[in-house]
C-alpha cells in the first residue's frame, strides 16, 4: 500500500522521521484539492479543484496505524480531525493508488496556498538569502541573464550537477517549440548549479512564468562532485505535452551553456535527444558554432 504526503511528512521536514524506513516511490506527485496553512506549522488539504504537490510512499498496516495516530484519524470516528481516503494520485509514469489524507474541521483552512506545494510555500515565507539553484534548459547558459542585467546574480556557478531518477525533455510546447522539462521516469540528467541570491529567486520565479502556471518551483537532491545537495530549487512544466523540437535559439543556449560543465556523453545525449526530435546533425553541429565566426 502507498501514502500520499503533503506536508510535515515530507522529505527533510519536521515529522518525516516517521518515514524513515518507508521506500520513496515518487518524488514528485500530485492530486486534487486546495492545500491550507493552518498556522500551526502544518498544511492541511481540503478537497477542491486545486493541485496539490507531495510525495508518494510505500507503508505498511503498522506504519500505516502510525500515520492514523499522527493525523488523528480513527476509522468510524465521527469528530476526527483528518479523512484517510484511498484515491488515485498522479506521478509522472501514470496514476498509483494511495491513501490521503483530507482536513475536515473548517479551522484548519486558514490561509489558501496558492503553489499547491508546502516546501515552496515555507521557502517563500522564509526567503533564505542563498539558496542552490539546478539549471537544466536555457539558464544554463548566461545570454539572457546578461540580457536582463541579472548575471551578477549567477556568478557564483558551482558546476555540473546530476540528477538522478529524471529525465530532461522538451515538453512545455509553445509556438515556436518545444522547451525543457524534468520528468520523473527513471532516468539520470544533467545540468549546472548555481548559488544564487533572493534577488535572483524572483527573477526566476518570473521568467519560468510561476504566476501563469507555466513552471513551478520544486526541490530536488543534487550530487556535485560526488556530494549530495539536499532541497535544491528547480522548475518544472506544470501542463505537460508530448516532447516537440525546440527552436534553435533556444537549443543553442542548451548546448552553449552546458559544454563547460556537464560530462561529454550527457553533451552528446543532449545533441542526440534533438537529432532524434527532427533535427538534422548539421543544423546540431552548427548550434555548436559561435554565430559571429560561422558566417
Amino acid at each position: 500500500m502507498n501514502v500520499f504526503v503533503y506536508g510535515t511528512l515530507r522529505r527533510y521536514e519536521e515529522n518525516h522521521s516517521l518515514l524513515k524506513d518507508a521506500p520513496l516511490q515518487y518524488e514528485q506527485a500530485w492530486t486534487q484539492g486546495t492545500l491550507y496553512d493552518t498556522g500551526n506549522g502544518y498544511p492541511a488539504l481540503k478537497e477542491g479543484e486545486g493541485t496539490v504537490y507531495g510525495e508518494i510512499y510505500k507503508i505498511n498496516e503498522e506504519l500505516l496505524a502510525k500515520l492514523d495516530e499522527i493525523e488523528d484519524y480513527i476509522e468510524g470516528r465521527e469528530e476526527n480531525l483528518y479523512n484517510r481516503q484511498l484515491q488515485q494520485v498522479n506521478t509522472d509514469r501514470g496514476p498509483i493508488e494511495a491513501f490521503v489524507y483530507y482536513g475536515l474541521e473548517g479551522k484548519l483552512f486558514q490561509t489558501e496556498i496558492s503553489s499547491g506545494d508546502w516546501k515552496v510555500h515555507r521557502f517563500i515565507q522564509e526567503k533564505p538569502e542563498r539558496i542552490l539553484y539546478f539549471a537544466y534548459g536555457s539558464c544554463m547558459d548566461d545570454d539572457r541573464f546578461k540580457l536582463a542585467k541579472v548575471d551578477h546574480h549567477f556568478k557564483k556557478c558551482m558546476g555540473a550537477g546530476s540528477l538522478d531518477g529524471y529525465s530532461m525533455k522538451y515538453l512545455f510546447k509553445v509556438a515556436d517549440g518545444g522547451r525543457g522539462d524534468i520528468i520523473e521516469d527513471g532516468g539520470k540528467m544533467e545540468g549546472v548549479v548555481y548559488d544564487i541570491p533572493q534577488d535572483a529567486v524572483e527573477y526566476l520565479f518570473t521568467r519560468e512564468g510561476v504566476a501563469p502556471g507555466w513552471y513551478r518551483a520544486a526541490f530536488v537532491d543534487v550530487v556535485i562532485g560526488g556530494e549530495v545537495y539536499q532541497d535544491v530549487l528547480t522548475f518544472i512544466v506544470k501542463t505537460k505535452f508530448d516532447e516537440v523540437l525546440p527552436p534553435e535559439h533556444y537549443a543553442r543556449e542548451i548546448l552553449r551553456g552546458s559544454l563547460p560543465h556537464v560530462s561529454a556523453a550527457y553533451h552528446s545525449k543532449l545533441q542526440q535527444q534533438l537529432i532524434d526530435l527532427g533535427m538534422v546533425e548539421e543544423q546540431v553541429k552548427n548550434l555548436l558554432k559561435d554565430p559571429e565566426t560561422s558566417e
